[in-house]
């Protein structure tokens, strides 16, 4: 018997499928990923939702550099001998360039995310089922419930780690949740709004760098503003408010970086105690570790040693992994990359397959009803 060919209307339930599966596959972890982060360069840089106080924290250290290069720097090259001037500015300048590379290593580099679980850990490995507890079983009936703590023992001192509830797992030692990424972070410093990005195990050190320079950077300019006043005075014979008339932009960036240095002076000996004790911010403010003992404690060398001479550990993520996601895996694959599937979420997913699915028994449905009539023997395509 004649069998005629399929039309484009009757291969359309194979095609979306292929075309569904396709596009599944080029997809990578960056693109699906559920924490609030931005992802730049094909997800090889991690920034944080606050990305744009980045360019203020930019404009507050570059803009004071090139004023001092403009009129200050200027001045002391037609004051010092032998381009001594020429140096001054050369320096100001690479020391900002080196300033401006760390601020966006600790901006842009994964902090140190923890994956997140698809599904809670189970009951069994939390706790012991052969007494049957309240902690671990909400009711007989219920749905299992795991402790909101449980107790892990760290250099022979025991801690208590708590329950994430976003990310479906407890969190190793010194991990936190932070509420403005939506990511847990290992060894949780704080989220700097002033670089955009939480601060933890990964960009730590470049952050320390970035504050201690930057507080170099402004009393190097500091400095070199007060030399260039008294060069005036010497110059004209005048009294130092005549001198900064003469020179407007060596007053104004006196001030500024006199603000800036002991904001910033304070912020580095404050980080270098924590170093030095091997605390974190939120470990300081949380737990005050002087009245009781630091389990992470390891002595003042050891723990500078830890934060500047050992490597970058690895990131325990690889966004850039490509993924295959469809229809019927969407809830397990976004439950794994990016923690639990909200309810609207679910509800939004649901109300699109049951969408695409009319549409496409519709199609199969008017395909049979041609193949019929022309009397071809073709299988019925069904969803």
């Amino acid at each position: 018997m004649y069998s005629p060919p399929l039309s484009s209307t009757s291969t359309r339930c194979d095609s979306k499928e292929r075309m569904n599966n396709t596009n599944g596959s080029q997809l990578r972890l960056y693109q699906i990923w559920q924490g609030r982060n931005r992802f730049y360069l094909g997800g090889r840089l991690v920034f944080g939702p606050d990305i744009r106080a980045l360019f203020l924290t930019l404009f507050l250290i570059l803009f004071p550099v090139a004023l001092f290069c403009a009129f200050v720097s200027r001045e002391l090259i037609n004051a010092f001998p032998h381009r001594f001037g020429y140096l001054i500015m050369a320096i100001s300048l690479l020391f900002s360039v080196f300033i401006v590379v760390l601020l966006l290593l600790t901006s842009g580099t994964n902090p140190g995310i923890v994956p997140r679980n698809a599904h809670p850990p189970d009951a069994d490995d939390e706790c012991d089922t052969s007494s049957i507890s309240t902690s671990c079983l909400g009711s007989q009936t219920g749905p299992i419930s795991l402790p909101p703590m449980k107790n892990v023992t760290v250099n022979g001192i025991v801690v208590k780690v708590k329950y994430c509830k976003t990310c479906m797992l407890y969190r190793p030692p010194r991990c936190s949740h932070c509420s403005i990424c939506d990511n847990c972070i290992e060894r949780f410093d704080h989220h700097c709004p002033w670089v955009g990005q939480c601060i933890g195990k990964r960009n730590y050190r470049y952050f320390f760098m970035f504050v201690s320079s930057t507080n170099l950077l402004s009393l190097y300019v500091f400095a070199f503003c007060w030399v260039n006043i008294k060069k005036i005075m010497d110059a004209h014979h005048c009294n130092i408010w005549s001198a900064f008339f003469k020179s407007p932009a060596s007053g104004i960036l006196i001030l500024y970086t006199f603000v800036v240095s002991w904001f910033l002076g304070g912020l580095t000996a404050f980080h270098l105690y924590l170093i030095i004790t091997n605390q974190t911010t939120y470990e300081n403010y949380r737990y005050r570790y002087e009245r009781k003992m630091n389990p992470f404690n390891l002595g003042c060398a050891r723990n500078f040693k830890e934060i500047f001479c050992t490597g970058v550990p690895s990131s325990r993520i690889d966004f850039r992994a490509h993924m295959k996601v469809d229809r019927s895996l969407s809830f397990n694959t976004l439950s794994y990359l990016g923690g639990a599937t909200t309810n609207s979420d679910m509800h939004k997913t649901k109300n699109f397959d049951e969408e695409v699915g009319r549409q496409d028994v519709d199609e199969c449905k008017e395909t049979d009803s041609r193949i019929k009539i022309i009397g071809g023997g073709v299988d019925r395509c069904e969803k």
